[in-house]
């Protein structure tokens, strides 16, 4: 799968990050998003300035939001800061135990050494507070697919998170999920204040990830479907006078 240019402005891009690909690397034989960023722009005979606003990890795929300008990033990073900017995810797990609908709260702390993320307890100084609401959406065969919604951006936050609860995500066998091609999490809606003008706008675009079409929520006139999720959009945005690509 390629990355994607979803929308764009004067002031930022929405863009899809394909798995495998990183948000951002210091190697310069491995493609980012960053890279790809820069390489469209200077194609069009633009600077190469690119913000990062927030990351995903390598092996999700899904939405992010890149500043085309400093002024943009600082309003953008801030909206991060104050946590005012919406990310919801859609995952697949196996667990049977997890109840339906919930809020988890934990204290994390990152594992250098193996590059994970650990629950502790509040006591340890090194912790920070994570909190997500989940739903479930659909179960088919033993799979259930979640809605989540963060509140706060912690490094492998849902990944921890799920598996602290004994629901880790499909194909994350870093947190002991079983067996799949790929990791089975999409950052599918974002939502923010734009920076320029001020409003508040909403993208979403559907995962790719082969588990994710067994779902009906997914297919045809499911909630999450292409028509329903592209049209939602584009209504919302209509004032924006972006470009639709």
């Amino acid at each position: 799968m390629n990355p994607e240019i979803i929308y764009e402005d004067q002031d930022f891009y929405i863009c899809y990050k394909p798995v495998g690909m990183a948000t951002q690397t210091a190697s310069v034989t491995r493609p980012d998003m960053v890279s790809y960023l820069r390489n469209v722009r200077a194609s069009q005979g633009q600077d190469s300035y690119i913000g990062v606003i927030h990351r995903l990890d390598q092996p999700v795929e899904g939405l992010v939001v890149f500043a085309k300008n400093k002024k943009a990033a600082a309003n953008l990073s801030n909206q991060v800061q104050a946590h005012t900017i919406e990310k919801h995810y859609l995952c697949i797990v196996t667990s049977e135990e997890l109840c339906p609908e919930g809020v988890l709260e934990d204290y994390l702390v990152k594992d250098m050494k193996n590059q994970m993320a650990k629950v502790v307890t509040e006591a340890d100084r090194q912790s920070k507070l994570a909190r997500l609401r989940y739903k479930e959406i659909e179960t088919k065969n033993q799979m259930r697919l979640l809605e989540i919604a963060l509140e706060t951006g912690r490094f492998h936050q849902i990944r921890c998170q799920l598996a602290n609860q004994d629901a880790p995500i499909l194909g994350d066998r870093k947190y002991g999920g079983d067996e799949n091609r790929g990791l089975c999490l999409a950052s599918y809606k974002l939502g923010f204040t734009h920076p320029r003008t001020g409003k508040r706008i909403e993208y979403a675009i559907l995962p790719k990830g082969e588990k994710f079409q067994e779902f009906k929520a997914i297919q045809g006139n499911g909630e999450f479907n292409e028509d329903t999720v592209t049209r939602r959009c584009k209504d919302d945005n209509r004032d924006l006078g972006g470009t639709w690509l």
